[in-house]
């Protein structure tokens, strides 16, 4: 296990870069603390995968360095890291049985063979194929390959890491809340530092103790699920975090108030003067609907039972909106309007976070 220090690391994949947009991976620094677990979470194309293949050895950054505790492996292979990584697609010897394949990476160590069946035993029952550990791996689901190559990343104790990349693609859906559920328990009881890629914000939000996301080529945000909930640091993660993700609103923002659609909002803080697209962000968690008087103006278009909740969808002229209900509770009759929570408005300026008490103190 090691702390995997990225300092002032950027990618491009062109020979010479020159504007913003012929980098894949914009200069960033970052920490992945020693022993911790950690998702890497966005849409695809925004480089989370080209970020692993960096920490892994499979890619040379254009610049910076990477660190494995205070030893610069930029430019050591892969081999030469002593990481375990795990493909979006299985990687299995279709020749070999699933018990061979298994004890494969502990053979390449020269382990012993009590060593090697003891573990081999531990990670079968882990992923649940004890009771085909003798079969081939070619006449095996894809599925039930994933699983192995699951386990072969699992297998070693030694690494300084272990990385995924989007594993459960090919999973089906029960098991890829049974195998998060192991690799979870699987961290706990060894406390491997774990990387896992996916743009599954339910993987990403069960699996971590920490979320990095990642927009365009940035890490726009690190910190825990509940931080990335609470306080979104960019629309991006106010979007792509929470189901459904927050509600923006263009806004003209006057110290502790917003005009939106006409309408004067209070905002639970003071605000300075803002430059550039000014918008507030809230959950549809805390908003409530309402008719005529205070409030929104509000087109209500459908209500999608979830459960446990209700879903109200519409729009705010002409941006979309949603209210979530919570079980019990009444949808007015004739609902016209929504009323957000001060407690819970962010405002953001160009897409980014305005910290109030950031303004507080520079004032």
């Amino acid at each position: 296990m090691t702390e995997i220090t990225l300092e002032n690391l950027a990618h491009s994949y062109l020979p010479d870069p020159s504007g913003d947009a012929d980098w894949a991976l914009k200069p960033m620094n970052l920490t992945w603390r020693d022993g911790g677990a950690y998702a890497l979470l966005g849409s695809s194309g925004c480089g989370k995968s080209t970020l692993l293949n960096i920490i892994s050895g499979l890619l040379v950054p254009s610049q910076g360095r990477v660190l494995f505790g205070e030893t610069d492996v930029t430019g050591l292979p892969t081999l030469d890291r002593n990481i375990a990584q795990v493909f979006q697609f299985p990687v299995v010897y279709d020749t070999m049985s699933v018990r061979q394949n298994l004890a494969f990476p502990l053979k390449n160590r020269g382990l012993a063979e009590d060593v090697i069946k003891s573990r081999v035993a531990e990670v079968a029952e882990m992923i649940g194929m004890t009771d085909v550990l003798d079969r081939r791996a070619r006449g095996l689901t894809a599925d039930a390959k994933q699983k192995i190559s699951l386990g072969r990343g699992m297998v070693r104790q030694d690494v300084n890491a272990i990385l995924f990349d989007e594993p459960l693609t090919v999973i089906d859906p029960h098991m890829k809340w049974e195998l998060r559920t192991q690799l979870k328990d699987l961290h706990r009881r060894f406390g491997h530092t774990m990387i896992y890629v996916t743009h599954d914000q339910t993987e990403a939000l069960t699996f971590a103790d920490q979320v990095v996301v990642m927009y365009d080529g940035r890490v726009v945000q690190a910190g825990t699920p509940q931080a990335l909930f609470d306080a979104p640091e960019h629309t991006f993660v106010g979007y792509f975090i929470g189901s459904p993700g927050m509600n923006l609103l263009d806004a003209r923002v006057e110290g502790a108030t917003a005009q939106v659609a006409g309408v004067p909002i209070a905002l639970a803080r003071g605000y300075g003067p803002l430059s550039g697209r000014i918008r507030i962000g809230i959950r549809p968690e805390f908003m409530r609907l309402g008719t005529g008087g205070e409030g929104l103006p509000f087109m209500l278009h459908r209500i999608e039972d979830v459960g446990n909740h209700r879903i109200v969808r519409g729009h705010v002229e002409g941006a979309a909106v949603n209210v979530i209900v919570p079980e019990g509770q009444p949808i007015p009759a004739g609902a016209d309007r929504i009323i957000p929570d001060p407690a819970f408005i962010h405002v953001y300026a160009d897409d980014w976070r305005v910290d109030p008490a950031a303004v507080e103190r520079a004032a």
